[in-house]
Protein backbone atom coordinates (compact mmCIF):
# COMPACT_ATOMS: atom_id res chain seq x y z
CA UNK A 1 0.00 0.00 0.00
CA UNK A 2 1.02 3.54 -0.34
CA UNK A 3 -0.58 7.10 0.65
CA UNK A 4 0.18 10.55 0.35
CA UNK A 5 -0.60 12.96 2.85
CA UNK A 6 -0.65 16.85 1.85
CA UNK A 7 -0.36 19.33 4.36
CA UNK A 8 0.73 22.95 5.51
CA UNK A 9 3.04 23.68 8.27
CA UNK A 10 5.35 25.91 9.93
CA UNK A 11 8.92 25.34 9.49
CA UNK A 12 10.88 25.59 13.13
CA UNK A 13 13.98 25.33 14.33
CA UNK A 14 15.10 22.36 16.89
CA UNK A 15 16.70 23.89 19.70
CA UNK A 16 20.68 22.70 19.80
CA UNK A 17 24.00 23.42 18.09
CA UNK A 18 22.92 21.86 15.42
CA UNK A 19 20.23 24.17 14.26
CA UNK A 20 17.85 21.33 12.41
CA UNK A 21 14.81 22.26 10.87
CA UNK A 22 11.31 20.02 11.12
CA UNK A 23 7.97 20.71 10.22
CA UNK A 24 5.42 19.09 12.59
CA UNK A 25 2.95 16.51 10.58
CA UNK A 26 -0.46 16.86 12.18
CA UNK A 27 -1.67 14.90 14.49
CA UNK A 28 -5.12 13.61 11.98
CA UNK A 29 -2.07 12.86 9.90
CA UNK A 30 -0.32 11.24 12.55
CA UNK A 31 -2.96 8.95 13.39
CA UNK A 32 -3.43 7.91 10.39
CA UNK A 33 0.06 7.14 9.49
CA UNK A 34 -0.02 4.97 12.24
CA UNK A 35 -2.84 3.41 11.53
CA UNK A 36 -1.66 2.05 8.01
CA UNK A 37 1.63 2.03 8.24
CA UNK A 38 2.72 0.75 11.73
CA UNK A 39 4.30 -2.64 10.87
CA UNK A 40 6.64 -0.45 8.85
CA UNK A 41 8.39 0.82 11.30
CA UNK A 42 11.62 1.20 11.70
CA UNK A 43 14.34 1.74 14.15
CA UNK A 44 13.78 4.63 17.10
CA UNK A 45 9.85 4.03 15.27
CA UNK A 46 10.81 5.91 12.13
CA UNK A 47 9.11 5.53 9.01
CA UNK A 48 10.57 5.99 5.29
CA UNK A 49 8.85 8.49 3.33
CA UNK A 50 9.04 10.54 -0.13
CA UNK A 51 8.56 14.14 0.04
CA UNK A 52 7.69 16.75 -2.06
CA UNK A 53 8.42 20.45 -1.66
CA UNK A 54 7.95 22.97 -4.81
CA UNK A 55 9.47 21.02 -7.18
CA UNK A 56 11.71 19.29 -5.27
CA UNK A 57 11.64 15.71 -4.50
CA UNK A 58 13.83 13.45 -1.49
CA UNK A 59 13.80 10.22 0.38
CA UNK A 60 14.29 10.69 3.89
CA UNK A 61 12.26 9.34 7.30
CA UNK A 62 10.11 10.94 9.48
CA UNK A 63 10.41 10.63 13.53
CA UNK A 64 7.96 10.01 16.45
CA UNK A 65 7.70 12.85 18.64
CA UNK A 66 5.83 10.95 21.69
CA UNK A 67 4.91 14.12 23.20
CA UNK A 68 2.71 15.88 20.81
CA UNK A 69 1.97 12.36 19.48
CA UNK A 70 2.74 13.06 15.84
CA UNK A 71 6.14 13.00 13.81
CA UNK A 72 8.65 15.34 12.73
CA UNK A 73 9.90 15.79 9.16
CA UNK A 74 13.53 16.89 8.80
CA UNK A 75 14.17 19.57 6.18
CA UNK A 76 17.45 19.10 4.68
CA UNK A 77 19.61 22.54 3.77
CA UNK A 78 19.64 21.92 0.41
CA UNK A 79 15.83 21.79 -0.23
CA UNK A 80 15.35 25.07 2.17
CA UNK A 81 17.96 26.81 -0.09
CA UNK A 82 16.53 25.43 -3.52
CA UNK A 83 13.03 26.28 -2.34
CA UNK A 84 13.44 29.49 -0.55
CA UNK A 85 12.41 28.19 2.99
CA UNK A 86 12.88 30.02 6.15
CA UNK A 87 11.88 28.85 9.70
CA UNK A 88 8.39 30.78 10.68
CA UNK A 89 6.65 30.68 7.80
CA UNK A 90 4.75 28.01 6.33
CA UNK A 91 5.57 25.21 3.49
CA UNK A 92 3.17 22.69 1.91
CA UNK A 93 4.05 19.10 1.19
CA UNK A 94 3.44 16.16 -0.07
CA UNK A 95 4.87 13.22 2.11
CA UNK A 96 4.25 9.50 0.38
CA UNK A 97 4.63 6.53 2.49
CA UNK A 98 5.05 2.67 1.25
CA UNK A 99 4.63 0.01 3.21
CA UNK A 100 7.90 -1.87 1.56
Amino acid sequence: MQKTFTFSEQIFIYPGKAAWHFVTVPTKIASEIDYYFEHAKRGWGSLRVSVLVGRTTWETSIFPNKKTKTYLLPLKAAVRTTENLVAGENCTIALTLADN
